[in-house]
């Protein structure tokens, strides 16, 4: 067969669109629709879930390696970095008709990171397959998939990612019991723990491996950028990746060092309560809010005063001394923190008028806010170290920078619908 038949034989398989070219409108919620918001489910649910669930993490580590609080965190946050930085080629790849090869390519990633994470002894082992290799295949598997999620929905989209982004809750239950309860009740070491955690991740994401539909054909790639810089030209767009970035410089802090934080200034040795609670009531706040955002305010108008809670929250935090103090603060902040986490992408998937584009677009905004997932915890860490194992510095910093993306996020809604508060944005 000539080479011009081959070539015409794959082009029929593939059909490519441009951007001058109308597309149909989603579907909004048949069958297929939800199957991907189920399939998304299990992405969080195997990345944010473990990602959240690093307070677990972050404690036995600083009682099993000779290193400070503020090193171990670097492995979560490099962990949760990765999958942004990964976002705008994952993105890129998935606009241009490739998810069926980065996707299966993310999961083996994961997979592996995980497996070989169960024989590591040292931090550098530690840190090359949780954080490298389970960070990759999170990045490989994450933006991609809300992509083709998003792809499905339209009016109910925030809705679609709130149930999603639920998975992020529970998996941040399930693996926090689950090693808590293999490590510490059953005692079966580290090894079998981390494998039986494996065992769990694999069973989840063949779920998405079979399930996983793109809706929209390829777009032409030829003589377009990976990175569309003139986005950063459009003042709305603008500003939002400017307040995501400092929201997520701060929003994470609770999710990493509050169990630590209990054990250290409350004296609470067993902190798995904390982690559960602040993982169970986060599912709430991921589907409540985001379902307000779809029938009533608009996703951006909810995600602010959202926002502005978190961060008064966290400063909050500096005035608590006591054990229920602590859990007060864990639900509370579990709500509006979760709702910030769900909100986000469920918004930033608005900051473009061409559907088309979403992969694009999500990947350059998840690829500036990896900057602030990345160095955020390290920041807090070193806060903490230099204050003598005092969490104020920290906090403040936390909070007030999550204050500071409340206040940029509204001038991106300022600059996207004008002053009206009674327009839906």
């Amino acid at each position: 067969m000539s080479l011009t038949k081959k070539l015409q034989r794959f082009l029929s398989r593939h059909k490519f669109t441009n951007d001058s070219e109308p597309i149909p409108p989603p579907p909004d919620g048949d069958l297929q629709a939800w199957t991907q918001v189920l399939c998304m489910h299990f992405v969080y649910f195997n990345s944010w879930g473990i990602s959240n669930s690093f307070s677990v993490f972050q404690q036995l580590y600083t009682q099993t390696l000779p290193e400070s609080a503020s090193s171990i965190s670097w492995i979560g946050s490099v962990q949760i970095s990765l999958l942004f930085f990964m976002a705008a080629l994952t993105g890129r790849a998935t606009d241009s008709g490739y998810f069926k090869v980065i996707y299966p390519l993310g999961v083996l990633y994961q997979l592996v990171g995980i497996f070989v994470l169960s024989f590591c002894k040292t931090y550098w082992q530690i840190f090359l397959a949780q954080a490298i290799c389970m960070g990759l295949g999170n990045g490989f598997t994450f933006s991609p998939g809300l992509s083709i999620m998003s792809a499905y929905f339209m009016e109910k989209r925030a809705f679609a990612v709130g149930l999603a982004t639920a998975g992020t809750a529970t998996g941040g239950l399930i693996y926090s019991v689950l090693i808590n309860q293999l490590l510490y009740h059953y005692q079966i070491g580290f090894g079998w723990t981390i494998r039986a955690a494996g065992l769990l991740m694999l069973m989840t994401q063949i779920f998405g491996l079979v399930f996983f539909k793109p809706r929209l054909p390829p777009r032409t790639s030829s003589g377009r950028p990976l990175i569309e810089i003139r986005a950063f030209t459009e003042p709305p767009f603008l500003l939002f990746t400017i307040s995501m970035f400092l929201n997520f410089w701060g929003l994470y802090f609770a999710f990493f060092y509050l169990g630590t934080f209990a054990r250290d200034r409350l004296g609470v040795m067993d902190t798995q309560n904390l982690i559960l609670v602040l993982n169970g009531v986060s599912i709430t706040g991921r589907i409540g809010p985001s379902i307000i955002g779809d029938r009533w305010t608009g996703k951006l108008n909810i995600l602010i005063p959202v926002s502005v809670a978190s961060g008064i929250l966290i400063l909050g935090w500096i005035a608590v001394g006591s054990v229920g103090g602590l859990y007060a603060f864990t639900v509370v902040y579990g709500l509006v923190g979760g709702a910030a986490q769900s909100l986000f992408p469920a918004t930033a998937t608005t900051m473009t008028p061409d559907i088309r584009r979403t992969g694009t677009r999500l990947g350059m905004i998840f690829s500036v806010v990896g900057f602030a997932t990345l160095t955020g915890p390290a920041i807090e860490g070193a806060l903490i170290a230099t204050d003598g194992g005092r969490y104020m510095g920290a906090q403040l910093f936390a909070g007030l920078s999550v204050l500071l993306g409340a206040c940029a996020a509204a001038a991106a809604r300022v600059a996207k619908v004008g002053w009206g508060l009674d327009i839906k944005a």
